[in-house]
């Protein structure tokens, strides 16, 4: 009887799960958040309940982009006044929010959903890892990331990197920081005279 009883608070309460957004895209992250805030992953899930669970998201400042959308995908609001229109790229709105973009992602996923209010009071968005202690003490889950992190050649200590095999070796007479503006011998195409489009 007591066994019946744990499972069945376990089933109907909420839980709390945590995510980290470092190097991941906004988009795909909105759909692998949704089942945990709609409470597709519990057996008791129906259309017209409201059992979804609470999501921590940190490191939204980190949210990663591909191709060119951090300067072609527009945020669109309208204040539904004459001349109340207005649009703004996603860099542009990452910078005056760290949160808004994952934020506007997740509530578009959710179109159609009549408590989509509710679940997005449940989506809890910090920009770095400083998360409230509070929050933190009530987390149990963890949810998995949707791209692989890159490792940064910092990451690597020194003899990685030693044990690493080279495919050529740079001759000792080569110019190793010739690529740099101030360093180069010829004029630049973009900036000299002789180049200059008029």
């Amino acid at each position: 009887m007591a066994h019946s009883r744990v499972t069945q608070w376990a089933t109907m309460t909420r839980t709390w799960w945590i995510y980290d957004a470092n190097y991941q895209c906004p988009f795909k992250t909105a759909y692998r958040l949704l089942p945990y805030l709609q409470g597709l992953n519990k057996p008791v899930y129906h259309n017209d309940s409201d059992v979804g669970d609470h999501v921590v998201v940190f490191n939204t400042k980190h949210i990663a982009m591909r191709g060119d959308f951090w300067r072609t995908f527009k945020h669109f609001h309208h204040t539904k006044f004459a001349g109340g229109f207005s649009r703004a790229s996603a860099w542009r709105v990452h910078e005056m929010d760290p949160t808004r973009i994952l934020e506007r992602a997740v509530y578009s996923c959710l179109a159609g959903v009549e408590t989509r209010k509710m679940m997005m009071k449940r989506l809890h968005l910090y920009p770095e890892e400083d998360v409230p202690e509070k929050i933190l003490e009530n987390v149990t889950g963890q949810i998995r990331q949707v791209q692989i992190v890159p490792k940064k050649l910092t990451d690597y200590s020194q003899e990685e990197i030693d044990k690493f095999p080279k495919l050529f070796e740079y001759p000792e007479d080569y110019d190793v920081e010739g690529y740099k503006r101030e360093n180069r011998q010829e004029p630049d195409q973009h900036t000299s005279m002789k180049w200059r489009l008029k």
